[in-house]
Parts: C-alpha cells; sequence; structure tokens
C-alpha cells in the first residue's frame, strides 16, 4: 500500500521471533506484522511509564532533602561566594 512515511524492515532474529510468539499469546489471531506494531507501541508505552516513575523518584527526593541543609549556609553565603567572582 503507498504511503508517504518511511518504512522500516525488520529480520526476523531469534529474540525478534520469540517476542512476536509471546505477543501472539496475549494478540491471538493477529498477523505477525500487526504484532511487531503492538510490541512497538507496548515497548513505547513502557519506556514513557519508566520516565515518568524515574521523574516522580527524582522530584520525591528533592523535597525530600529541600531545607534540610539550610545552617550549612551562612545568610552572607550568597554574597560572599559572588564577591569572589571576577567582575
Amino acid at each position: 500500500m503507498p504511503t508517504a512515511r518511511p518504512r522500516y524492515q525488520v529480520t526476523e532474529t531469534p529474540e525478534v521471533a520469540r517476542a512476536l510468539d509471546r505477543a501472539a499469546t496475549r494478540w491471538p489471531g493477529e498477523p505477525r506484522s500487526k504484532l511487531l506494531v503492538r510490541l512497538v507501541e507496548a515497548g513505547a508505552h513502557l519506556l514513557e511509564n519508566a520516565e515518568q516513575a524515574e521523574s516522580l523518584t527524582h522530584r520525591t527526593a528533592v523535597l525530600a532533602s529541600a531545607g534540610r541543609y539550610a545552617e550549612a549556609f551562612s545568610p552572607d553565603y550568597l554574597t560572599d561566594l559572588r564577591a569572589d567572582w571576577p567582575a
């Protein structure tokens, strides 16, 4: 079918075959070409979820440490630091 979109060729290596066989148990009756698309979509979804989880973990760590070390810096810390910078 004609399309202006890029097309990709995928060789059915043993790893790809294993993934397609596994996908066939999840989506029975689908042709292997459609299973490949479903695997790509599922993989993208998993990556998005992992990125969101990492972001949440990072945010939680930042919020947990925010303000905990205020005594490490004097009230004039930034002024003193800036005085050391070249003009």
